[in-house]
């Protein structure tokens, strides 16, 4: 198989993103219906709209597929199967409607492809188990490289807390579809 060059600052659709190799990345993509019009046009007015982003997904809007087990199950070993190979993982978790990722990309695997890797499938794959058809993750996608130790410990916080932040779990270590359980 032909490498895969990393193209650094491009743009896919509307949304800018950095692909470069061995550069930590911080990503959140979400389920197709997780913002209602009325979100989405209140986003395009905000000054600050990674931070009201996060919040929405945060209400649970949509139908929340990734609540079942078996599906978060899934997204979660799509995640698994090619950590040390083509990422290193970091930090994750898998909410109701959206997911967020902090890992390291690896030579010759850019960034989009392995994203576009784990949304292809694991929408076939839930699509088939909730026996549907049509879209299942939106498919823009967000990202921001990890500028610093500081930076990636703040974000693997946020992430291993955004389950208790929604009101899901008391404790990060309690929720069972993302990497805090797993911290000893």
């Amino acid at each position: 198989m032909k490498p895969m060059p990393h193209k650094g600052w491009h743009s896919r659709n509307y949304l800018p993103h950095f692909d470069s190799q061995d550069v930590v990345q911080f990503v959140t993509f979400r389920l197709a219906d997780s913002l209602p019009k009325a979100a989405l046009a209140r986003l395009e007015r905000d000054n600050q709209p990674e931070s009201l982003r996060h919040e929405m997904l945060d209400h649970g809007w949509g139908a929340c597929w990734l609540r079942s087990e078996p599906i978060a199950n899934l997204v979660e070993d799509a995640f698994l199967v090619f950590d040390g190979s083509r990422y290193r993982l970091h930090a994750w978790t898998i909410m109701p409607n959206h997911v967020h990722v902090l890992f390291t990309v690896l030579p010759e695997h850019p960034l989009g492809t392995v994203i576009s890797s784990w949304k292809r499938f694991t929408a076939r794959k839930a699509n088939e188990q909730l026996g549907r058809s049509g879209a299942f993750w939106q498919t823009e996608y967000w990202d921001r490289f990890i500028r610093s130790d500081t930076h990636f410990s703040d974000t693997e916080d946020y992430i291993d807390n955004n389950p208790v932040k929604a009101g899901l779990v008391s404790e990060p270590r309690l929720w069972p579809y993302g990497s805090a359980r797993l911290k000893t």
